[in-house]
């Protein structure tokens, strides 16, 4: 049996320490390597995308734009599933004040994702149900404004809504080592309308008029109606971005609503950070998919990697690469 010396968190602080959950060396070491590859895979696949849509001036596009702040805030989600890898054990070794700025980062960048989610869904349902007004529309600065203002916005409603983890780290912990969670009910409640209910209802609406403008025009083909107005034509490529976005915004469902089904039906508003590894690794583990999903569906992003990969991006002139 094991001594109590090792259980502890802090085994010098014998009456305050938090206690480790006790694994098999083989399980441990197995979950730790897991964890550790997906964090890693995460910051090298994103920075892969953020390097390629940087670089390359063909991909410069204000849907590519779109992409490239996911990738950003799915880059730091990585980073900070480095941190979270220690949880596992129910220890939190880093002290309460890096506790509560682990929680606000995390809260933020995730906030910057679900928003560029919207403004994903956004732009697909300018593309797909009024073409014509598209390039008038939606315009590079335009993109890069609205990804500052939803960072912004992100980084504001945070640090209101968590400021008294700041104000008092740790106040609620019961032991050393432990990273708990004080969220009042009015910021919970805000916490959910602002990050699930109001963007999943604005997703889920524009995918769906996005849906009936594709059947439309899929039975109008099909019957040989002749579309009279132009509005009402939809170009190939429009289209098949539209469903591999698509498939982007429902793996990010998929991973996001366990979480927030727990916290809707969750009876108190205290939570210990180790009560919710799994959902939270789960949600994270989106960030982690993004970058795979851009490797199945999207021919640049392969031929990319290539260019990178093969340090052909170190040539001269390598940023005018025909990568469409």
């Amino acid at each position: 049996m094991e001594s109590v010396g090792t259980e502890l968190c802090f085994p010098q602080l014998i009456n305050t320490s938090c206690r480790k959950t006790i694994r098999p060396h083989l399980e441990a070491m197995l979950i730790y390597m897991l964890l550790s590859s997906i964090s890693l895979f995460t910051v090298a696949l994103n920075l892969l995308v953020i390097i390629s849509i940087s670089h390359f001036k063909q991909l410069h596009t204000p849907t590519n734009l779109l992409l490239l702040s996911l990738a950003v805030s799915d880059f730091f989600m990585g980073l900070n599933m480095i941190f979270q890898i220690r949880m596992i054990d129910g220890c939190w070794l880093l002290g309460d004040l890096m506790c509560s700025l682990s929680l606000i980062l995390a809260s933020i960048i995730f906030l910057a994702s679900v928003g560029t989610m919207v403004l994903i869904s956004v732009d697909r349902y300018v593309a797909i149900c009024y073409p014509l007004h598209y390039f008038t529309k939606i315009k590079t600065k335009r993109v890069q404004l609205c990804v500052c203002l939803c960072w912004m916005f992100a980084a504001l409603i945070y640090s209101l809504l968590l400021k008294n983890n700041l104000q008092h780290p740790g106040r609620y912990n019961s032991c050393i080592g432990e990273c708990v969670i004080d969220i009042n009910y009015i910021a919970s409640l805000l916490d959910l309308i602002v990050t699930f209910i109001v963007p999943i209802t604005v997703i889920v609406i524009l995918y769906i008029r996005i849906f009936v403008v594709a059947v439309y025009q899929a039975r109008a083909m099909r019957s040989h109606i002749a579309v009279v107005t132009m509005k009402a034509t939809v170009k190939k490529p429009e289209m098949k971005a539209a469903r591999n976005l698509g498939v982007v915004v429902v793996v990010f469902l998929i991973c996001v609503c366990p979480y927030y089904c727990f916290v809707l039906t969750s009876q108190n508003n205290v939570y210990t950070t180790s009560s919710v590894t799994i959902l939270i690794w789960l949600l994270n583990c989106n960030s982690c998919l993004n970058p795979l999903i851009y490797a199945t569906l999207y021919p640049w992003f392969r031929k990319s990697i290539k260019v990178i990969v093969t340090l052909e991006i170190l040539k001269p002139g390598s940023c005018r690469t025909n990568m469409l």
